[in-house]
């Protein structure tokens, strides 16, 4: 990047003006520009230009400032603050207005930093500077790459301890502006898979199969986090084709699980119209914590300990015909192509003939359900393998190259 990288600062002006105009003094300084967004309710800032004021992005939101300073509610002041921030944010990103963030604060400046990226793209520089930086912010973080910087003391005022760290923050922001992406490979080559520890044999021969035809495979955990991960990047268009080997965050959704990626996993590549092969793998499984940590409601149930820490409960006839049910509604609203292969012999590394979790009913209950509910122009193929047989990855590669194709 030759010309000077666009910055701009998110804040609470009206409380926090001297520590916001140190931090464009210290961007300045490193040679960029600076744009300026102002989300305190309770007034602005001479110390600096204010490009876009609290009224603005108040109205963003649907909302007056002032009636928000009337109703005096600052938690509702702060929802509204984000919400509004962050419509702003993708309309001035749209319009190249700026190539990386930084926002700085306690908890009120922490969140509406943070709900204000969430529709910014993967890869755009984020620098959140934060009194909460050291604890658990996944919630509010979400899948975004944005680094957070303990702010170690208050970010009340200037001291020689906070000084530092926001002259590295700017810093460090224009220099994450000089990195380019061009090494990235097209999406058009972009393969993503999801995979866990008990499906792992599957994706590796996937992932050598597919990166011989030259894609660049993308493995996502479907603990959680991997998931949503996955179907945010999908929704930005970063994938050619998904190839869904491990849909068990269904079945934690489900059962109340500790590896749920919420109630919107398995829909992004079909709003997309992405090409997806998707395998029930896993979906023998629920995961919860340690043994102390599982349900009453599921303690006469079968479990597995996978590590001390990871209890895995073989899922039920009952459950399976739902999560079938599930899982067919969500594929029946896709909008490209999209078929579902089915492993007979088994599900998960541990769903194998003679193994801890084999139960040829729950299974049998899981394909009748999805193919009782899946429409029936949407392919369902039953394999004579188990899931980590290298047949059933060379099937399910051939599937999603010849939707591709």
């Amino acid at each position: 990047m030759t010309q000077k990288p666009q910055i701009l600062i998110l804040g609470c002006f009206d409380t926090k003006g001297e520590i916001f105009s140190f931090l464009r003094d210290c961007l300045i300084a490193d040679g960029a520009e600076v744009l300026t967004a102002n989300v305190g309710v309770m007034g602005t800032t001479k110390l600096f230009p204010v490009s876009i004021e609290s009224e603005e992005i108040c109205r963003e939101a649907g909302e007056e400032l002032a009636n928000i300073r009337q109703k005096n509610d600052r938690g509702y002041a702060m929802e509204v603050m984000g919400r509004g921030a962050e419509k702003v944010l993708l309309k001035l990103y749209k319009e190249k207005q700026f190539d990386a963030i930084i926002g700085m604060g306690g908890g009120s400046g922490t969140y509406v930093m943070l709900k204000s990226i969430q529709s910014l793209p993967l890869g755009l520089p984020k620098i959140c500077i934060s009194t909460l930086a050291s604890k658990d912010l996944s919630d509010l973080v979400g899948v975004k790459d944005v680094l957070l910087m303990p702010s170690v003391v208050d970010v009340a005022a200037l001291n020689s301890i906070i000084k530092p760290i926001i002259q590295q923050a700017a810093a460090a922001l224009v220099a994450m502006t000089r990195v380019t992406n061009d090494n990235i490979p097209n999406q058009t080559k972009r393969i993503a898979v999801s995979m866990f520890g008990n499906t792992s044999v599957c994706v590796d021969h996937c992932t050598k199969l597919l990166e011989a035809q030259g894609f660049e495979v993308m493995a996502f955990h479907a603990n959680g986090p991997g998931g949503k991960a996955m179907e945010s990047l999908t929704l930005e268009g970063c994938f050619a084709g998904i190839l869904d080997i491990t849909t068990t965050e269904l079945a934690d959704e489900l059962c109340e699980g500790i590896c749920s990626a919420g109630p919107n996993r398995l829909e992004a590549a079909g709003k997309m119209g992405i090409p997806q092969v998707v395998v029930p793998g896993c979906m023998d499984m629920v995961n919860f914590g340690t043994m102390d940590s599982v349900p009453e409601k599921y303690k006469n149930r079968h479990f597995y300990s996978w590590v001390p820490t990871v209890t895995l409960m073989r899922t039920n006839e009952e459950e399976n015909r739902e999560l079938g049910k599930i899982l067919a509604q969500k594929l029946n609203q896709s909008f490209g192509q999209v078929a579902v292969l089915f492993p007979e012999k088994g599900l998960s590394q541990i769903d194998a003939k003679g193994n801890v979790f084999e139960n040829v009913k729950s299974n049998e209950a899981l394909s009748i359900s999805i193919q009782d509910n899946l429409k029936s122009e949407i392919p369902f193929v039953k394999l004579p393998f188990h899931i980590n047989d290298q047949a059933f990855a060379e099937k399910a590669v051939d599937s999603l190259l010849k939707m591709i194709d």
